[in-house]
């Protein structure tokens, strides 16, 4: 018998027999997949992408020190300031990362009182521009099955609105953002997504038997594929089968390839994720100390401010731990950093901008599907930024790459000699993507001994995320092979349009026709 009878012989009985737990599974993973693109496509969507803004006015204000002092803050993990309801700035104090916001008026430096939850519905309401009334409001701190993990930010406000459709949002505060938004909808498409596709539901003492069950089920879609293309290659057919068998074969030579991306992508993530387990690396930075001899920036505000549109003003520490004030410029109107999709074509890696004093001029997204693409993709939200000593006021040389220099020293332990290279992050990519909702951050790429990558934000001082060096290629195959991020030219609109279809298409041609060949072989057989 000749090699190509073998192989054809041979994959037939393993294809047959592998069919019944491929065409299950497949039809378990491929709704449960197709649940997730939904939700993406028609889940609840806020109205407005960017937060509140603010005229930052200090010039007649109270020193923050002595606010800080009158209150008996000595040490703080944040200061910076926030839009209010009213329009002006108010200076947001985060003492505890997971406790409460305190907010000071800086005319006179009163506190408001439950500040932190004002803002939070404030904020809700802009994103959202909803008028409903607010049926509960909870401060969560941990991650839970309404708010997964993969949210990265804590603590959050979960404000439920009233009305049937259970509208709740999820505010983190510090960073003046919607972290999340569920509906009762998109509760339930989450629970699918769960209950099928990750199997969230195992116990975490049985997760050896989680990632074994769904390793071999999926396996079986890989096998599935690979001895479905080994049989289309050994076995010729010089016209099309009539029926489904027909219909079979036709659709193996459109959806083998897709078939063994998700499955093979899918297994790899699983196995990776199995064994080091994902987690969020966000983290506030060192506490700062403002003593009562700081020089006040509200005195030289006048001249500060003067011909410069100044966004927000934040306290950070510079590369020797002294305290400096960040005076963040807004973008010139009109401007937006950032492209319109989340990779390029330089190997994968994130596009960044060089000059930040230069953006991309794009449009504000305004409808539904701008909004959402600019959600996924990520746009830059701010200009350049001036340091100031806030001891005697001086202006500082530093800028913001030496500024994330500094900070990414304090988190990795490691030396400058370390430093690979470091560059600003203007849009999402496959190693910082859009779930961070950070942006424009500081890429630091570290050698031996870290051999990793901390991403950092200049404006508070906090590191965003650490990917090590052995992450990084399973973030590219699942971004680009179980995700498709590599149709980026048609939008997030399109990848998902695009890969919806295929995944129905699996569905129909491959599983229900496959499993209802199967049936009727058997059946025929126990004749």
């Amino acid at each position: 018998m000749s090699l190509k009878n073998k192989t054809a012989r041979w994959s037939h009985s393993k294809h047959s027999w592998l069919a019944l737990i491929g065409g299950i599974s497949l039809i378990f993973w491929g709704l449960s997949g197709l649940s997730h693109i939904t939700m993406v496509l028609f889940g609840p969507q806020q109205v407005q992408f960017r937060p509140p803004v603010a005229k930052v006015e200090l010039s007649e204000a109270q020193p923050i020190a002595e606010t800080l002092a009158a209150n008996g803050i000595a040490e703080t993990v944040a200061v910076k300031t926030v839009p209010a309801v009213d329009g002006k700035a108010l200076w947001q104090v985060t003492q505890d990362p997971m406790a409460h916001r305190r907010y000071f008026q800086p005319a006179d430096g009163a506190e408001i009182e439950q500040g932190d939850r004002q803002q939070a519905e404030f904020l809700a309401r802009h994103f959202l521009g909803t008028d409903a009334p607010i049926a509960s409001a909870t401060f969560q701190t941990e991650f839970d099955t309404s708010y997964p993990w993969v949210n990265r930010l804590l603590p959050v406000w979960r404000l439920e609105f009233s009305g049937d459709d259970g509208l709740t949002a999820y505010v983190h505060t510090e960073t003046s953002s919607l972290a999340a938004v569920n509906n009762g909808t998109k509760e339930v498409l989450q629970s699918v997504f769960r209950l099928f596709h990750t199997w969230a539901w195992v116990p975490e003492g049985m997760e050896w038997l989680r990632v074994t069950v769904i390793t071999l089920m999926v396996g079986s879609l890989l096998a599935l594929a690979i001895t479905g293309v080994m049989m289309l290659i050994a076995i010729r057919r010089k016209k099309r089968l009539p029926g489904s068998r027909g219909w079979h074969r036709v659709a193996g030579y459109v959806l083998a390839l897709p078939l063994m991306m998700f499955s093979a992508s899918g297994i790899y993530h699983l196995v990776q994720s199995a064994l080091v387990p994902p987690q969020s690396h966000l983290t506030m930075g060192d506490p700062i100390n403002l003593t009562s001899g700081a020089w006040p920036v509200e005195r030289d505000w006048s001249a500060l401010s003067d011909g410069r549109d100044i966004a927000s003003v934040s306290l950070v520490k510079g590369g020797e731990g002294e305290a400096l004030y960040r005076i963040g410029l807004a973008q010139p109107k009109g401007a937006m950093g950032g492209g319109m999709h989340d990779h390029s074509a330089d190997g994968g890696k994130e596009t960044h901008d060089h000059g930040a004093e230069s953006p991309a001029a794009m449009p504000e997204p305004e409808t539904d599907a701008e909004i959402r693409e600019a959600r996924f993709v990520g746009l830059k939200a701010d200009g350049p930024a001036i340091y100031l000593d806030a001891q005697s006021g001086d202006v500082v040389d530093d800028g913001d790459k030496e500024i994330a220099l500094a900070i990414a020293h304090r988190f990795s332990g490691a030396s400058d000699d370390a430093v690979e290279n470091a560059e600003l992050v203007t849009r999402f990519g496959h190693e910082y993507d859009f779930r961070n909702k950070r942006l424009p951050v500081w890429r630091v790429d570290y050698g031996e001994p870290v051999n990793a990558t901390l991403f950092v934000d200049t404006g508070s001082g906090v590191l965003v995320d650490r990917v090590a060096d052995w992450e990084k290629p399973e973030r590219f195959v699942f971004s680009m092979i179980h995700k498709w991020n590599f149709l980026f030219p048609i939008g997030r609109l399109g990848l998902n349009v695009v890969v919806g279809l295929f995944a129905i298409a699996l569905l129909i041609f491959t599983a229900f026709l496959g499993l209802r060949m199967d049936i009727r072989r058997r059946l025929y057989r126990a004749r």
